[in-house]
């Protein structure tokens, strides 16, 4: 496991410390619809705060590609972090200029400000030097608290962290180490879930994990192109029947690795995707020619449940089946609180995150009980697929 330095590391007293988060959140009517982000970041500046520092904050917001969009500006964002705070947060209406600078420079110790929105600079996203180096002279210490762009090398997630001491905030600290306690150093046996729809987009995801798991449990509608492979015919199932080569050497490596592939041993048919469709189990050599596979069956539930129940540690990235419609999100919610049981008991490790798992996961009534659910999409996707995160990188020491 890497290894970072935190803000427990640091003597902030009396200094300028910029934090890097992650804002980006969904807006309506002008303002956060959704604050589960802001809330997250609201601990580490909560706690710097508490140190004597003076937080400026940092983020992206939207895509405005290098201009200045009014409508992506930070300031309902930061009205918003002042709620979560409980304390004011002075709002800069530019990111390194003349606003910047007076309201850093009117800050006292303890002090909350927040800077407009950093891709309202193109050097932002070409990690600029020139752009770190004015952004690195608002400030004496750097913390990055989003985990969720480290995936990305740009000025404020990257070369600033090279400019000034650096740490990881209370966020990034949790994922990295949710994430190196379930890849890294993990308690044997290892399982991972893998779903989705394409195993297209997952091969990198199989090929790092089968390198470092006891087995990989696959569903979704990537499982119906591992069946194709096998000679099973999938009726009208989503199916990527050009990758089933591709789908027999990841088993053979896997096989290799002393890593087992487990498919689905029933499924749940339909003729149409549609919620409360009529539909049936049947056996993966009866799928009729004019149905679909929409969720795995009882007996590959009940195969799931009993083996997680051998494991010590899990991670998760990827439904079961149409989770979003009944009734073919039995498949997912069984295994989830499955999951979440193990864990609750004390028995198992469970790490999950990226794609629609967040939301998967919160549907099931399991969310709160797994060990870690990362919010981080693209990044924790490349971690499990074994990419060095530039954001991460720039911290370790």
């Amino acid at each position: 496991m890497s290894t970072f330095k935190t803000i427990d590391d640091l003597d902030v007293a009396g200094k300028r410390v910029l934090v890097r988060a992650d804002l980006n959140v969904p807006m309506a009517d002008g303002k956060p619809s959704d604050t589960t982000r802001i809330d997250r970041s609201a601990q580490t500046i909560k706690d710097l705060v508490a140190k004597g520092a003076k937080v400026i904050i940092l983020s992206h917001f939207g895509r405005p590609k290098g201009q200045v969009v009014p409508e992506m500006t930070l300031k309902p964002v930061a009205e918003a972090m002042a709620s979560a705070l409980g304390c004011a947060v002075a709002f800069a209406t530019d990111t390194i200029g003349d606003s910047a600078k007076a309201v850093i420079a009117a800050m006292q110790d303890g002090d909350v400000a927040m800077l407009e929105n950093v891709r309202f600079h193109a050097e932002e996203t070409d990690n600029d030097d020139g752009f770190a180096n004015a952004l690195a002279a608002l400030g004496d210490v750097y913390v990055n608290d989003a985990f969720s762009t480290a995936h990305r090398a740009h000025a404020s997630t990257e070369a600033l962290a090279r400019k000034l001491p650096a740490a990881a905030g209370r966020l990034m600290q949790a994922e990295l180490e949710a994430l190196g306690g379930a890849l890294g150093t993990p308690q044997k046996p290892v399982a991972a879930v893998v779903g989705g729809a394409k195993v297209s987009t997952k091969m990198e995801v199989l090929g790092n994990l089968s390198k470092k798991v006891d087995m990989i449990i696959i569903g979704g509608g990537m499982a119906n192109t591992f069946l194709f492979a096998n000679g099973h015919d999938v009726g009208k199932s989503l199916c990527e029947k050009d990758m089933a080569d591709e789908a027999r050497k990841i088993v053979a490596d896997a096989a290799a690795n002393g890593c087992e592939i487990v498919l689905p041993v029933d499924l749940v048919v339909a003729a149409e995707f549609a919620a409360g469709a009529e539909n049936k189990v049947v056996g993966l050599d009866d799928i009729p020619a004019d149905m679909m596979a929409l969720d795995i069956g009882p007996a590959t539930i009940a195969d799931v449940e009993k083996r997680l129940a051998t494991c010590k540690t899990l991670v998760w990235n990827g439904p079961f089946g149409a989770f979003e419609i009944e009734p073919f999100d039995k498949g997912t919610n069984a295994a989830a609180q499955a999951a979440a049981r193990l864990t609750k008991a004390g028995t198992l490790l469970s790490v999950a995150g990226g794609g629609d798992t967040v939301a998967a996961l919160a549907h099931a009534g399991a969310a709160d009980d797994f060990s870690y659910i990362s919010t981080a999409g693209g990044a924790f996707l490349e971690w499990i697929e074994g990419k060095t995160l530039p954001g991460v990188a720039a911290l370790e020491g």
